[in-house]
């Protein structure tokens, strides 16, 4: 008999708003093991706000996020710093400490969050910038560097605790497209080197589709597409096929939902 693994994060029926704003309703996704997983749509999706609900940030209107069986919104600080500890997290902006060098934003975690010896945390970020390809610029400052450097020391820092889910906002966001390769290679084969899972969250369809298992397609805060990036490069489905192939007539509309403008400077009749 084959055992199948449960998936790392489960979402079920997941709501959520700021006030009476819905961002996501009604939210279907399942993320197995060892698999890297993009979560792609327009601006305003939803897409950002489902990582930091997985990580516990925000907590659901309805529904629940499972991470490892363990419902998140229900633990209390303890269980979540805990649960955290498994996770790692690349921001969009990177997020490195300005003052303070290469090596000792990847050691930060390690540090914090362990009790090993100066000389071994000395050597796993040695070996974690190694895998990233920065190991020589270990003592530079991160305004030293340059951007596509800067993601990937961000990288180095996210995997540093050889975490089970490694969560991506906009990777490919701002970088030049050799760093964009760079970075969407490193993605794939850390996450294969390490077993882990990768939620990847983008706009860029070209890096995403060569690196991901499986794709979801959000829209409105909810799911309007999925599968395998094969399946979405062919489908008809109308939002798929406007997102992936940078149409401008579609589904996807370009003003934010709400009043007409006539009826905002009070104009009767007018559309």
């Amino acid at each position: 008999m084959v055992y199948v693994l449960p998936n790392i994060v489960d979402i079920h029926d997941l709501h959520f708003g700021y006030g009476d704003r819905p961002i996501l309703s009604g939210l279907e996704m399942a993320f197995p093991r060892g698999k890297v997983i993009a979560v792609m749509g327009g601006s305003g999706s939803g897409k950002t706000t489902i990582l930091r609900l997985i990580g516990g940030q925000l907590r659901p209107s309805q529904g629940a996020v499972k991470v490892n069986g363990q419902v998140v919104h229900a633990l209390d600080a303890a269980g979540l710093y805990k649960l955290r500890r498994g996770m790692g997290m690349l921001f969009q902006n990177g997020a490195l400490f300005t003052d303070i060098s290469v090596f000792d934003n990847v050691a930060f975690p390690l540090r914090e969050n362990t009790d090993l010896s100066e000389q071994f945390i000395r050597d796993l970020v040695l070996l974690k910038l190694n895998a990233v390809g920065l190991r020589n610029a270990a003592r530079l400052k991160p305004a030293e560097i340059s951007g596509g450097m800067a993601r990937r020391v961000a990288l180095a820092r996210a995997i540093a605790l050889d975490p089970e889910l490694i969560l991506y906002d906009e990777p490919f966001a701002g970088l030049d497209p050799i760093s964009m390769g760079v970075t969407a290679n490193l993605i794939r084969k850390l996450n294969d080197a390490l077993g882990s899972t990768s939620l990847l969250v983008s706009h860029d369809v070209t890096e995403s589709f060569a690196i991901a298992d499986y794709v979801y397609f959000l829209s409105q805060g909810k799911v309007v597409a999925q599968g395998t990036p094969d399946q979405m490069r062919v489908s008809t489905d109308p939002y798929v096929k406007q997102f992936v192939h940078a149409e401008t007539d579609g589904p996807v509309p370009f003003h934010y939902p709400g009043k007409a403008l006539a009826e905002d400077l009070g104009l009767r009749g007018l559309q």
